[in-house]
């Protein structure tokens, strides 16, 4: 099967790349990312994620397998997408100050023969961050392409996040031992690395 990965996340690009398989981008456009608002908070990332995979099933083929992702933030039962500004992404570092969320990524392995989707959930504490902190990291790494306002590989995460349970690159935005995971369950081995001589 050929990989196909339906985001132009670098973040994303990076962590798949980490498990030595070949794959390539391709991102269709003007998907629609909405959901119920009566949606539990803990199935929006699957919902999204399934609805970026139906949108690709009119263009791969017999030999493609494409994943998609979404990854949400929950702090107190609501959902932290993506700062629409400045102000949008110091508010909702205010509100993870001092506390501690959950990161949902929503993941679907899609082919024409079928489909395995999951989330997963890391839980992610911060300590009391400082206005001139939170400030500073907005104004210098002007995170607004992350879901939360942060990035946990970013100067934030350095100096801000005091625990961590569960996987860290789910954090990032991409849960890759549990992908490896369904990759060996779907082809029988990890003959799928690069190179194609590895076997369980």
């Amino acid at each position: 099967m050929k990989l196909i990965l339906a985001s132009n996340s670098p973040r994303r690009k990076e962590l798949l790349a980490g498990l030595d398989v070949d794959f390539e981008v391709k991102v269709l456009k003007d998907i629609d990312e909405s959901y119920p608002e009566d949606l539990p908070v803990d199935e929006v990332a699957l919902y999204i994620s399934k609805a970026k995979a139906e949108a690709y099933r009119n263009v791969i083929t017999d030999e493609q397998l494409v994943i998609t992702a979404d990854t949400v933030v929950v702090l107190h039962n609501r959902v932290l997408g993506k700062p629409e500004n400045r102000e949008d992404a110091i508010e909702m570092l205010h509100a993870l100050s001092g506390h501690t969320h959950k990161v949902i990524t929503g993941v679907c392995l899609t082919s024409l023969k079928g489909q395995r989707a999951f989330s997963v959930t890391t839980e992610v504490s911060f300590k009391t961050l400082s206005d001139a902190e939170i400030e500073y990291y907005v104004d210098v790494y002007k995170p607004f392409d992350k879901a939360g306002a942060y990035g946990i590989q970013e100067w934030i995460g350095y100096v801000g996040v005091t625990g961590l349970k569960g996987s860290y690159f789910n954090v990032m935005g991409l849960p890759v031992q549990r992908i490896y995971q369904e990759l060996v369950a779907l082809c029988g081995d990890n003959s799928f690395i690069r190179g194609g001589r590895a076997r369980l």
